[in-house]
């Protein structure tokens, strides 16, 4: 398996007053930090290597996770810096530690999907990225992504249309080169550069028929909660 990018830097802002002393990837999810519970889940989907990108508070979640030998892992970790980079901007700052092909997911994302079967789909595309997207039709989040059965026809998370269905699942895959165009010291947003492969022809699409969690939300951290109770 590739190195895996894990999105953690931002603020969090939408789980205030929790946030205000831990990062999000420390909030408690059934007993455990869910970067704990993160971690295992990418160990047995067979990575080896994460890279942390993280900001906000990043320094607590280096002294929870280490060097990831507790969860069978190498870990790395990149840090912001001064101020916040953003999701394209953090992974730009990583790509020394990330090499020329890496995965990448959200720092809040809990993804339950064929982690292998994107990466195959990857590279038999031969394009710069690939996203992965799931059928939502507005179910768990509101749906952001027009995907016609082979690929991503339209990506806009302010805009959106009726034929909407999909939505951007959490994982990524991508060649160094698709992030020639961003700076590694100033913030940028990785939906920025899903749109811009999107309109190179740049952008391979693998649908997971797994649903998604996540802890961006109350709601998610609850729904997580039962899913991982159970």
């Amino acid at each position: 398996m590739l190195p895996i990018a894990i999105l953690g830097g931002g603020l969090a802002t939408r789980l205030r007053p929790i946030t205000e002393t831990i990062p999000k990837a420390l909030i408690e999810i059934a007993g455990e930090p869910f970067l704990a519970h993160q971690l295992r889940l990418l160990r047995r989907a067979g990575y080896e290597r994460v890279v942390l990108c993280v900001g906000y508070l990043g320094e607590m979640v280096r002294e929870f996770a280490g060097d990831g030998r507790a969860f069978g892992l190498t870990l790395d970790y990149s840090f912001d810096g001064p101020a916040l980079l953003g999701t394209a901007g953090a992974i730009a700052r990583a790509l020394p530690l990330l090499g020329g092909r890496f995965s990448v997911i959200y720092g809040d994302s809990y993804l339950t999907c064929d982690y292998a079967a994107a990466e195959r789909a990857f590279d038999a595309s031969g394009r710069l990225g690939l996203m992965t997207v799931y059928r939502n039709e507005g179910r768990w989040d509101t749906s952001n992504v027009e995907f016609d059965g082979a690929r991503v026809v339209r990506y806009d998370k302010a805009n959106r249309t009726p034929a909407m269905r999909h939505i951007d699942y959490g994982l990524g895959v991508f060649r160094r080169e698709a992030f020639a165009g961003v700076a590694a010291d100033r913030p940028s947003d990785l939906a920025g550069v899903y749109q811009d492969l999107v309109r190179r022809g740049e952008l391979a699409a693998w649908e997971s028929p797994d649903r998604f969690y996540e802890i961006g939300s109350r709601e998610g951290i609850a729904d997580l909660t039962g899913y991982l109770s159970r």
